[in-house]
């Protein structure tokens, strides 16, 4: 997939006209239909006005090549975040309105369980043993302390979720740092839950978060490796199409 083309369709084609005028020159061709200016994204000639103007140094960042990819895989990566932040924070409203109805919920199950046996033993279901009523019995048990605090202990994630997911969305490298770390710190608890029980759900969740450390990590040179920061830095100033035209024109190589 050709990631430029897929974003300046969405987004439409980034053009600069530099006020430096040799390097201008390499951006511009002249066409019956007027000056087309080189996008700075696909790199293809767009005929028309450019959008953007100035000293080459203020150009606007433009991601392009795998770099443009990696944007798009972040992205997705805030999405998921997101999605598991907001459904972290229904849950934590209903442990609140859990404890706040307790009372009248108790009432409604001892009510209501009895009614259940019947058609339990129709289809052969001991509610007696059944695991999915000792937890809720288990959860009337608890007092309104042990309830306040887990709601807040959801919150707490669903708040380290959704900064992630921001930090994520917004390309930081802020946001790259405390992925890796929000994301490495649960890994251990993620692991002892599959010791427990094994299910699709939480493999799943431990090889997504597991992939997403390394995958960050070794892509965004992180906390040093492959030559950090510096390097990234590098490594995304020469995808620029600034950079290769000013290459170019220092080594007087015609376009």
């Amino acid at each position: 997939m050709d990631w430029a083309l897929r974003s300046c369709g969405w987004h439409g084609h980034y053009t600069y006209e530099p006020d430096e005028q040799d390097l201008a020159d390499r951006l511009r061709v002249e066409t019956v239909a007027g000056a087309a200016w080189r996008c700075l994204r696909c790199g293809t000639f767009v005929p028309g006005e450019p959008v953007g103007s100035g000293p080459a140094d203020h150009a606007p960042e433009v991601p392009r090549g795998r770099l443009l990819r990696d944007r798009w895989l972040m992205r997705a990566l805030a999405i998921e975040r997101m999605s598991r932040g907001l459904v972290l924070v229904v849950a934590a409203v209903a442990v609140l309105k859990f404890r706040s109805s307790r009372q009248t919920m108790r009432a409604a199950f001892d009510q209501d369980l009895p009614l259940l046996r019947p058609f339990a033993d129709q289809i052969g279901w001991d509610i007696d043993q059944s695991r999915i009523v000792h937890l809720i019995d288990e959860a009337f048990s608890l007092s309104n302390t042990t309830l306040l605090w887990t709601a807040i202990g959801i919150f707490g994630y669903a708040g380290l979720q959704m900064v992630e997911a921001i930090g994520l969305w917004l390309v930081r490298r802020w946001g790259e740092y405390f992925a890796v770390v929000a994301t490495s710190l649960f890994l251990p608890l993620e692991i002892y839950e599959l010791t427990e029980k094994v299910t699709a759900l939480r493999v799943a969740a431990l090889v997504v978060n597991i992939a997403a450390v390394v995958w960050l990590l070794y892509s965004k040179r992180l906390f040093g490796l492959r030559g950090g920061g510096t390097a990234y830095d590098a490594e995304h100033s020469a995808e620029s199409v600034l950079s290769v035209e000013r290459s170019a024109l220092a080594a007087g190589t015609d376009r």
